[in-house]
């Protein structure tokens, strides 16, 4: 019996529960209430965070019990951190059923790039390179739990295929030929295109790079190892602390933007229960899919929302694969 087969009808919020998740950026937004719907299907929490005592705090305040969830440090924009994360979660002697890549950081707003502790782009470096890293580092305990899954937060705003993705403010994610990490993607350099610094499309390529990532791990691990590798859209999560870095008038004005004109506004609470749905559900359990509930939020239940080329060359991703392996040093 698979693990989609175990969950269906699972309720019980024991803190012996056989389920163990590890949701990165669990403290705010659609990663706490994914972490909040998942306590509540019976699964034990880790929550992979940078700001512990808020974790805690916020988890309470949801309705979390202390037994189901731990707490886990991590700061995705330092590699270091990322590994001392990945060597703690792997020590537990309990199975990692599903990871949960959901953290990011979108700075809109800066005039120069902020960059991480190994010298790249704040976006790339937390958004891509720390999941990536997470990933690579996670997936021994993944493989000791059948029917594991991985899953990754995408964006409209990264996909072509869909008007989000076409929206050429400030431009749309492309990432070239990989210039920037070509170049080792330290000063000068700061896109991965190669091209001048625009903060709105390095945080657009980052999440394009999650899902350019998450197809070839379907592709190199789903067929050797079972695991379910996944990329999910949950509508527009308008008023997330992803957006904390966007001038007042913004925050304000784009709630009701999606809400009344796009449609296209959902709660963080049901963003987190669709994540839950895509960790947890039998009916999630085909690999290689980017689920999608549309932009437009009028009932439909979810479906496979096609992805854009940019996402799909095998040629590409197998270069961002290697580049991204060289850049955070997988096997140091």
């Amino acid at each position: 019996m698979d693990l989609a087969d175990h969950l269906s009808g699972m309720t019980t919020t024991s803190h012996s529960s056989p389920f163990t998740v590890a949701v990165t950026g669990a403290s705010s937004g659609v990663g706490l209430y994914a972490a909040k719907s998942l306590a509540d299907r019976g699964w034990h929490v880790l929550m992979a965070c940078r700001d512990l005592d808020k974790a805690a705090r916020v988890a309470h305040g949801v309705g979390m019990q202390k037994e189901q969830f731990t707490l886990v440090h991590v700061d995705l924009g330092s590699l270091t951190s990322v590994r001392a994360c990945a060597a703690e979660i792997s020590a537990r002697s309990t199975p990692l059923n599903a990871l949960v890549c959901n953290a990011a950081v979108y700075k809109p707003r800066l005039t120069e790039p902020e960059r991480s502790p190994e010298g790249y782009e704040i976006s790339v470096a937390t958004n891509h390179f720390g999941h990536f890293l997470l990933c690579q580092l996670l997936m021994e305990p993944l493989q000791r739990a059948p029917g594991a899954r991985l899953i990754t937060l995408g964006t409209v705003t990264a996909n072509a295929e869909e008007f989000g993705g076409k929206v050429p403010i400030p431009a749309p994610a492309n990432l070239g030929e990989l210039q920037g990490l070509e170049a080792g993607f330290r000063a000068p350099a700061s896109m991965i295109d190669g091209g001048p610094f625009k903060p709105g499309k390095a945080y657009k390529d980052s999440k394009l790079c999650n899902m350019i990532v998450s197809r070839e791990l379907h592709r190199r691990y789903h067929a050797s190892t079972g695991i379910v590798f996944n990329t999910l859209y949950p509508g527009c999560v308008a008023e997330t602390a992803l957006f904390r870095d966007t001038p007042a008038a913004f925050r304000r004005i784009f709630p009701l933007f999606q809400k009344y004109i796009t449609k296209g506004y959902v709660t963080q609470a049901l963003a987190g229960d669709r994540v839950a749905q895509v960790v947890a559900d039998a009916k999630f359990a085909e690999s290689g899919v980017h689920w999608s509930w549309g932009n437009r939020q009028n009932g439909r239940e979810a479906f496979s929302q096609p992805l854009t080329a940019r996402a799909q060359s095998v040629q590409r991703a197998e270069r961002l694969w290697a580049l991204s392996e060289q850049l955070v040093a997988v096997r140091a």
